[in-house]
């Protein structure tokens, strides 16, 4: 079995945030959150490395990380291009959005020949994640079509920032730790009592245990998992693109959710008690900094790496 590698989903621009988030330094030395990520996921066992951008951002990544990471590990780039459809399919006229995290790991399909990890590039995830990750895609896997997935869940209070709303993947597992359903809640806020979700854009608030388990994209596939996003992929297109054209969003939970449904794939859930850092929004870089300092004085990180 080859060995795992990492694939980190670059491609968006962070338009809360006002900029392209993923290359902002947070740090004095000018290391962004991907080398923290990847730092992790290199200590962990990771030797291999493959940035999802887009096309037009090549040079910047290179320049901001990628060369420097090409030193330590193997890099590879690919471009999640609005164009990369299957046959018989265009882009709408007027559409700009990309089309999800599952047609962005879908872009990768060539450079991935084993099973693999998939991160945000804009989330700090912390060693204990890499490292469960890893070990159980290292682990000999039953053959089949599908198998056996892993997940990375967070606790919600630990996911949350005082500055706004942010998006979630509310999970559900068994007494075994298996998935059992992933909820998507875009709109998650702080409150006095813990946390609150709204499905009218602000309307009215739910509450939400903060102790509930989410997911942050951190996910370990099979190199099987590739065929079934290459499959479903036109048929998301026929829905998608006659109900909402302009914005619909071909996402990875929502293939993963498919596919425990008919019985194809179990999801492993490692519940991670780190607290993530990312920024969602401009008011939180100044935290970030301040958290990846704490980090280093404690000892998780050297001061140059």
């Amino acid at each position: 079995m080859n060995k795992p590698v990492l694939v980190i989903m670059a491609a968006g621009m962070g338009s809360r945030y006002g900029g392209l988030k993923q290359i902002d330094p947070v740090d004095e030395q000018g290391h962004i959150i991907m080398d923290f990520s990847i730092y992790d996921a290199r200590r962990a066992g990771f030797e291999e490395v493959i940035f999802i951008i887009k096309r037009e951002n090549e040079q910047l990544f290179r320049e901001a990380i990628g060369d420097r990471i090409s030193k330590t590990m193997k890099v590879h780039y690919v471009f999640q291009e609005i164009e990369d459809l299957p046959e018989g399919f265009a882009p709408p006229k007027g559409r700009v959005k990309p089309w999800g995290t599952g047609h962005a790991v879908l872009s990768a399909r060539n450079v991935i020949h084993g099973p693999f990890a998939v991160i945000n590039a804009d989330d700090y995830y912390g060693p204990e994640a890499f490292r469960l990750v890893y070990e159980f895609l290292t682990r000999p896997q039953e053959d089949g079509c599908c198998g056996t997935y892993v997940m990375a869940g967070y606790l919600l209070k630990n996911t949350l920032t005082d500055h706004g709303s942010v998006a979630r993947g509310v999970c559900s597992t068994d007494a075994s730790g298996s998935l059992t359903s992933i909820t998507e809640r875009t709109k998650i806020i702080r409150t006095t009592e813990g946390a609150a979700y709204s499905e009218d854009d602000g309307k009215t608030w739910t509450a939400l245990d903060p102790d509930s388990v989410v997911s942050m994209n951190m996910w370990g596939f099979p190199e099987s998992f590739m065929k079934e996003l290459k499959e479903r992929f036109p048929q998301f297109l026929e829905s998608g693109l006659k109900e909402n054209p302009e914005k619909c969003e071909y996402f990875l939970p929502f293939v993963v959710n498919d596919l425990m449904e008919e019985g194809k794939a179990g999801v492993k859930v490692f519940t991670v008690h780190d607290v993530w850092h990312g920024v969602t929004y401009a008011e939180d870089k100044q935290e970030v900094v301040a958290a990846m300092q704490e980090l280093k004085l404690a000892g998780i990180y050297p001061e140059t790496f």
